[in-house]
């Protein structure tokens, strides 16, 4: 993940061309419907249908699909165990009492609470993932400039999403760098490695910040980035194809309200 960036992915897809609105709509519209969801279903039928866009339609490797939900698979686990654990109810399974004023325990209403929770998680970042892998941050800069962003801000974030760009690239010169030199063969080489990283990638970012100004001047800049992203057609069929979705998935929260796993 660290060589393929995102940006490399949404550029190439098999969505690239479809309209950038739909595809924000899509994925706004999937975080929304699992905000207002009751029950477990709706945010799994969200990241099964968008999963198969993002496999199918998208033609996204899976195993980089897969990396980018470690982290919040990681971070989920984490606190759906602290919710199961420390929520309570009344069908207990199973309870420990720490101290007299606090206990942990295994309840039917933890749990469901607790995989509400995960699924939820798992359907908002489907919908994340979505915009990510097939919408390019250049299409996404002109849908705000047409929704009348602020220039600074737009300024600012273009700015930014540039700089990130800068100092990835720069981390990995650097770590490949120390690797061929057996940077991190040991646990001591490891810590002065990594500082050296640090105060490295540091310099380097700071230095392409001065070389952007310079150029930013040459180049007679009079506040307003040029934006390279495309505006295209709405379609027919994603058009339907988002209004099934958007219709179905609402349809899920409706009938589903109430269910839980257990």
């Amino acid at each position: 993940m660290f060589e393929e960036l995102l940006e490399d992915i949404a550029q190439k897809n098999g969505l690239r061309e479809v309209n950038t609105y739909l595809k924000l709509i899509t994925g706004l519209g999937a975080i929304l419907l699992c905000l207002v969801s009751t029950s477990y279903i709706p945010p799994l039928f969200i990241a099964l249908v968008l999963t198969g866009a993002i496999l199918f339609l998208a033609r996204v490797d899976a195993k980089t699909y897969a990396e980018l939900f470690i982290v919040p698979i990681w971070f989920a686990v984490m606190s759906v165990a602290g919710i199961i654990l420390i929520s309570g109810g009344h069908d207990i399974f199973w309870r420990w009492d720490i101290l007299p004023s606090f206990s942990l325990s295994i309840t039917r209403e933890s749990i469901n609470q607790g995989m509400f929770v995960f699924f939820r998680v798992i359907g908002g970042m489907s919908a994340v993932c979505f915009i990510s892998l097939t919408t390019p941050m250049t299409d996404i800069f002109t849908v705000f400039r047409q929704c009348r962003v602020p220039e600074i801000v737009l300024d600012l974030m273009m700015i930014i999403y540039r700089t990130i760009f800068i100092i990835l690239d720069q981390v990995l010169q650097i770590y490949n760098a120390q690797v061929m030199r057996l940077g991190y063969s040991t646990w001591h080489e490891s810590i002065h490695s990594f500082s050296s990283l640090c105060g490295a990638a540091f310099i380097a970012s700071w230095n392409s910040g001065e070389d952007l100004i310079r150029a930013m001047d040459a180049r007679c800049y009079d506040g307003k980035f040029a934006i390279m992203g495309e505006t295209r057609p709405v379609e027919y069929i994603p058009l339907v194809a988002l209004c099934a979705f958007l219709s179905i998935s609402f349809t899920v929260v409706i009938f589903s309200e109430g269910i839980t796993l257990m």
